[in-house]
């Protein structure tokens, strides 16, 4: 079941989530960071029955072409040519040549659509994708370390739930409508499944594993001079080098397995190759996440929760004497470094380390941004890549700093703690009184929070439950004022999911550091960019699904069509909101999130007062769900004093006339007698001034027994009216919290 070309939509007061339904559970879901010809965002996710890929705006493809009949009735063609088919001989391969429409189908404001999906079936679960990490551009600039193959291939892997590892190249363009309705298909149901080379694909099976891998990652072999070839044929090969992958896999096979593999991208369509592991290497405990490091291709991030975060290098010989492989890689690699996380608070001294959700490169692979299971985040600067750093020299093992504190906790540069994961860091308090009363406890807010802390406190064995991510995505150049910036979205997994956005990191980094060292760097009203920021009211967009994952999607362009029509980036997209959209993975759902284009941006502390408000100027009616009430309208005025006063301008309340027209349109002036046989009318009597404020009193009985006038009661607004109302108390509320912040309480003690 693919995409539906138009997603549910839901707005909040800080972003707009677009909801996609697909009836089968999901698994995993990548972003591929090269964009495709025509302009359009492709994303892989897993299912049951294997992968599907997903083109999303850019060019629409041009609808089918009617098909034309030309064989007339009654007349015989003079050149008809009778083909005898054979069983030696197969029929002429399809090539399909996809057209697209000229103008884009993304216009400004508007939500990208589905252009195109292609389901792969593989028979079996795909449970993780990895996709290469080079930064996003498009498909004319995709020659990444020289692999030209990327300009017209996506390249990405998979693991299976039947424990096969495949390596699947795909056609970059998507193919057109006449493709996936050609008559061969129609024949079986496994006719178009993946490996038959029916879209252009090939598979590659990578051998080995015995058990289902937990995690894949994937990069390229960067080419050099090797001088461990033994052979002059070899030699010559070199010289005109196919582009080759490296894949890694790790699984829980013995205690804890990693394999690697060298895989050729020559593989042929139709056909599967099958490639063999050049490393094994057996760990004392299995592996959480890996993976590639953007700049040197041969290291390998590894996550050993909860003991370390350590670094593998592939490339690297254990020992120098070793030189019994015949490839361009040794038989076994190395390990470089170990960073460990702090210890977990508890209410005696602790032993365990908090446990490591996630770890990811950042800086061009020069830092390591990590997430523990407490909500705490860090920051470990290897290499000087610190904003702050001057020529290098405050990296991570630098003079000023000793790297490790107290021989067991490896220092972060920066760290703070994620918003709304307050009661998985606080440690349960055991209190005697309640646990020996055995009495029963009203549910308070207080009782409330103690529950909640009780139930996610931060012991290390409900700390191992908890589950997360983070994603790192490359910004172009043209979305930030520097080259090689970088985005991060860091999440916590559950029914109610935390999810936050940096939106450049070298800015965050830089006001974290000015803030530790007393910059005056004021975090809750500075730039955008200088923030963390949190993802709000995400359960309206999940329907109630759990958050298994959250990638991001880096916002490519708005629509500057260049003569040739690929869409090109412009510079203003990144002024405005966040420079990425954050894609949540539900269970059966895919969830992408953007900033509104009305949200407040300003300071926070303003936000949170309410003192600044919002217009929605460009609101429209849509068809949909929307998590907040219509368009505000001015408020009716209401005089609720019980004495008469002048008029004064600029009063909160105008009074109301008297020669008004009652609920009932019948003027006030003359009401109509109860008694039976009177049909005369009776003058209304002006009160006193004293009971003016309760004349409405006498028009209550009256009106109670005059019958309902149901077309009038039809074109009344009743819930308009509730919201006005409702307006009138929360005026009234922030007068009274304005009034009770400027006022000081003084206590005296007597003495």
């Amino acid at each position: 079941m693919a995409l539906q070309p138009v997603p549910r939509m839901r707005r909040t007061l800080q972003n707009t989530q677009h909801t996609y339904s697909l009836g089968r559970r999901i698994y995993d879901v990548k972003t591929y960071p090269v964009q495709s010809p025509q302009g359009a965002t492709i994303l892989i996710y897993g299912h049951e029955n294997g992968a599907t890929v997903v083109w999303r705006g850019g060019r629409r493809l041009k609808p089918p072409k009617p098909q034309t009949n030309e064989k007339r009735n009654g007349t015989k063609p003079e050149d008809a040519v009778m083909i005898i088919d054979s069983d030696d001989e197969t029929g002429p391969t399809f090539v399909d040549k996809p057209e697209f429409e000229d103008s884009p189908s993304v216009a400004d404001g508007s939500v990208a659509e589905i252009i195109q999906t292609l389901d792969l079936a593989l028979g079996t679960a795909v449970n993780h994708i990895a996709v290469l990490p080079m930064p996003p551009c498009a498909a004319e600039d995709a020659s990444w370390n020289g692999a030209n193959i990327l300009k017209t291939k996506i390249v990405f892997a998979v693991t299976c739930a039947t424990n096969d590892v495949y390596v699947i190249t795909l056609p970059l363009t998507p193919p057109s409508h006449e493709a996936k309705a050609r008559p061969e298909l129609r024949k079986s149901l496994l006719a178009g499944n993946a490996g038959k080379g029916v879209w252009g694909e090939t598979l590659t099976l990578l051998t080995g594993p015995s058990r289902s891998c937990n995690g894949v990652a994937i990069s390229l072999v960067k080419h050099r001079s090797s001088s461990r070839s033994r052979s002059s044929e070899r030699s010559a090969a070199q010289a005109a080098p196919i582009t080759r992958v490296v894949v890694a896999a790790h699984s829980r096979e013995a205690s804890g397995t990693l394999r690697l593999w060298d895989v050729p991208l020559e593989a042929k369509p139709g056909t599967i190759n099958r490639v063999e592991p050049f490393q094994t290497e057996y760990l004392p405990s299995p592996l959480t996440s890996i993976s590639f490091n953007p700049v040197n291709l041969t290291q390998l991030l590894t996550v050993a929760s909860p003991h370390a975060v350590r670094i593998y290098d592939y490339a690297t010989a254990s020992l120098p004497s070793d030189d019994t492989s015949e490839g361009p890689f040794p038989s076994q690699g190395s390990w470089l470094i170990s960073l460990y996380p702090p210890f977990a608070r508890g209410p005696a001294m602790s032993t365990s380390r908090k446990p490591i959700v996630a770890a990811e490169w950042i800086a061009r692979g020069r830092a390591i941004l990590t997430l523990l299971a407490d909500g705490q985040w860090g920051i470990w600067d290897l290499d000087g890549a610190s904003p702050t750093a001057a020529g290098g020299g405050s990296n991570l093992f630098s003079k000023t700093s000793a790297g490790l504190r107290g021989t067991a906790i490896t220092a972060f540069s920066v760290t703070g703690h994620l918003e709304g994961t307050s009661p998985l860091r606080n440690p349960t308090t055991q209190k005697a009184s309640s646990s020996s009363s055995g009495e029963f406890v009203p549910m308070t807010p207080h009782t409330r929070r103690d529950a909640i802390a009780t139930a996610f406190g931060g012991s290390p064995e409900k700390l191992a439950a908890v589950r997360g991510g983070i994603t790192v995505a490359q910004l172009p150049s043209t979305l930030t004022s520097g080259a090689g910036d970088e985005s991060a979205v860091l999440f916590l997994g559950g029914a109610d999911p935390i999810v936050c956005v940096i939106p450049v990191l070298s800015k965050f980094w830089d006001s974290q550091l000015r803030r530790a060292a007393g910059g005056g760097v004021n975090l809750w009203s500075g730039a955008q960019p200088t923030r963390m920021i949190r993802l709000t009211d995400l359960s309206a967009g999940l329907l109630g699904e759990r958050c298994t994952g959250a990638v991001a999607i880096t916002k490519a362009v708005r629509a500057n069509a260049s003569t040739n029509g690929i869409l090109k980036e412009d510079d203003n997209s990144g002024s405005q909101g966040l420079p990425i959209e954050v894609l949540l993975q539900g269970e059966s759902r895919l969830v992408i999130v953007h900033e509104n284009g009305d949200a407040p941006t300003s300071s926070l502390t303003s936000r949170l007062l309410g003192a600044r408000k919002k217009q929605r100027d460009e609101f429209k009616s849509v068809n949909a769900i929307v998590a907040y009430p219509p368009l505000e309208k001015p408020s009716v005025s209401f005089n609720l004093n019980l004495t008469q006063r002048p008029e004064k301008p600029g009063t909160l309340f105008a009074p109301r006339s008297r020669h008004s027209k009652s609920l009932f349109e019948q003027s006030i002036d003359t009401i109509p007698s109860t008694d039976a046989g009177d049909e005369e009318t009776i003058p209304a009597t002006s009160a006193p001034s004293s009971q003016q404020g309760f004349m409405f009193a006498t028009d209550l009985e009256l009106a109670a027994d005059l019958p309902d006038d149901e077309a009038d009661a039809e074109g009344r607004d009743v819930e308009q009216e509730l919201l006005d109302i409702m307006e009138i108390d929360r005026e009234l509320e922030q007068l009274e919290q304005a009034r009770e912040r400027g006022r000081k309480r003084v206590f005296f003690e007597e003495g």
